[in-house]
């Protein structure tokens, strides 16, 4: 057995096995899609009543809601948040 990944961090070895940016777009879309159902549930928005306000099929609704799938646009969020009465924010950090 080797011993190679013994004392780097778990970022060191996702970048080594070219992983660190598909596990870094999934993290970041189960958050998203988390907070969007916590909101929904906070303002008792059914998914239905979510896609009317957000000018958009059920369909779009649950891809957005599908914390596995990571082709998210800008349009979609900034349309989900505004539905919610909310603003998206986005910025590059070191």
């Amino acid at each position: 057995m080797s011993k190679k990944h013994i004392g780097s961090n778990f970022d060191d070895f996702l970048t080594e096995e070219a992983l660190l940016e598909d596990a870094t777009a999934t993290a970041m879309k189960r958050v998203i899609a988390w907070q969007i159902e916590q909101e929904m549930k906070m303002q008792k928005l059914t998914k239905s009543a979510m896609a009317a306000k957000m000018h958009t099929s059920r369909a779009a609704l649950n891809r957005l809601l599908d914390a596995t799938d990571t082709s998210l646009t800008l349009t979609t969020l900034a349309s989900a948040a505004a539905a919610l009465g909310k603003r998206v924010r986005v910025e590059l950090a070191t």
